[in-house]
């Protein structure tokens, strides 16, 4: 019959309008700002970084080795090194950003940034309440507005968050093991070295035969 579709599809309009007054899974409409639908984990916005720890600065896990800016396509990250070292989360000094900048208004959100760092710094936000009057300057997110806890990390993805901290700590104790590893086995070379020595300063010296008399 003509129109049988058309039909139907009214019928479940009608059958959702209806329906929202008296189920709340079929009220779709949610009254934003006031209310907030929920967002999944894996939603991303913009890249931020991650320090662990109170301070920025000390525990920013960047070290400025500029991966993301070389892969970033449309080119909107901006790093600056550093000229003095800090220790990062398994004690070796490495470099830091002193200027780190990423340009939402190109940022593309990929996530090429994130799948390319070696050391777990970036990660993408889901913030998306970023409008401004201002189109440029604004736009431009510095080091400071770019830097956010790992506890917030945990707050808004967490199960990433729990794998991530798990890699990390599992390559901390790994260098931990092989540096115990090193120096126990430097300490047993010492200690080999000194025993041979001393073996050889206790031992008497050997008396060496005299010449024989020369035939006349």
């Amino acid at each position: 019959m003509i129109g049988t579709g058309i039909l139907k599809g009214m019928a479940v309009t009608l059958r959702n309008f209806a329906g929202s007054y008296f189920e709340k899974d079929r009220l779709t409409t949610v009254q934003y700002p006031e209310e907030r639908s929920p967002l999944p984990e894996n939603y991303r916005n913009f890249p931020f970084l991650i320090y662990d720890g109170d301070d920025p600065h000390a525990g920013l896990r960047c070290v400025a080795c500029k991966i993301c800016e070389k892969e970033c396509p449309p080119q909107c990250i901006y790093i600056v090194k550093s000229d003095d070292k800090k220790p990062d989360y398994m004690g070796k000094p490495q470099f830091y950003p002193k200027v780190f900048d990423i340009d939402i208004s190109v940022c593309m959100s990929c996530q090429i940034c994130v799948e390319v760092c070696p050391f777990e710094a970036i990660k993408m936000d889901n913030e998306f309440e970023l409008s401004k009057r201002e189109r440029f300057d604004q736009l431009l997110l510095r080091k400071d507005e770019l830097s956010k806890s790992n506890e917030y990390y945990h707050r808004i993805h967490p199960v990433e968050a729990g794998a991530v901290d798990k890699n990390l700590a599992d390559a901390a104790a790994a260098a931990e093991a092989k540096k115990k590893a090193a120096a126990e086995a430097a300490a047993k070379a010492a200690a080999a070295k000194a025993a041979a020595a001393a073996v050889a300063a206790a031992k008497p010296p050997t008396d060496e035969p005299s010449p024989s008399p020369a035939s006349s």
